[in-house]
């Protein structure tokens, strides 16, 4: 479960933000006040131009987060150099090969439920929108289906499907499923 606590929108624009110094500080600004171990972001690459974006800024402004030269500030006070121990990116619409898949099936239906609190890019009957692959009816079952299909070699019923930007370790090795 993700057991969120907040939530900050950095309103960075549809099909508009950069990977630039400037947007990088307020990523980096969040990262250091909210000094996470763990940063879930964007696939590397996806249908969305914005995706591979998102992904490639949010990673390199958690790596210059653990930079001290860099100056930051939260609520007035200079903020202390943070790096998260890793970014992980998550699968969206493409289908990539992952590094690693997350059992998910105790969760799947709150996991929908979730993703169904964005309803203004989902199926609506009653809409005069254009067609999109996301507006679809058959949007929701594709998701069920590819965490079956991520699942299915590890042994679960639905797995999210992940990969990193870089190299981590396991400390254990017979802590692994």
């Amino acid at each position: 479960r993700m057991r969120a606590s907040f939530r900050v929108n950095l309103d960075l624009g549809d099909g508009t933000f950069a990977n630039d110094h400037e947007t990088q500080l307020r990523i980096i600004e969040v990262v250091r006040a909210c000094r996470p171990r763990l940063v879930l972001a964007n696939a590397l690459a996806d249908r969305h131009p914005d995706h591979g974006r998102a992904a490639a800024l949010t990673a390199e402004a958690c790596f210059y987060a653990g930079l001290r030269k860099i100056v930051t500030h939260w609520d007035g006070e200079r903020q202390e150099a943070h790096r998260p121990g890793q970014v992980i990116h998550y699968i969206q619409d493409y289908f990539r090969e992952p590094d690693f898949v997350v059992d998910i099936t105790e969760v799947m239906d709150e996991k929908i439920e979730g993703v169904k609190a964005f309803k203004s890019q989902f199926h609506d009957p009653d809409s005069d929108e254009p067609q999109t692959p996301l507006s679809g009816e058959e949007f929701f079952p594709f998701l069920y289906a590819r965490a079956r299909e991520y699942g299915r070699p590890a042994g679960y019923t639905f797995a999210e499907g992940f990969e990193h930007s870089r190299r981590f370790g396991v400390r254990d090795l017979l802590r692994l499923d």
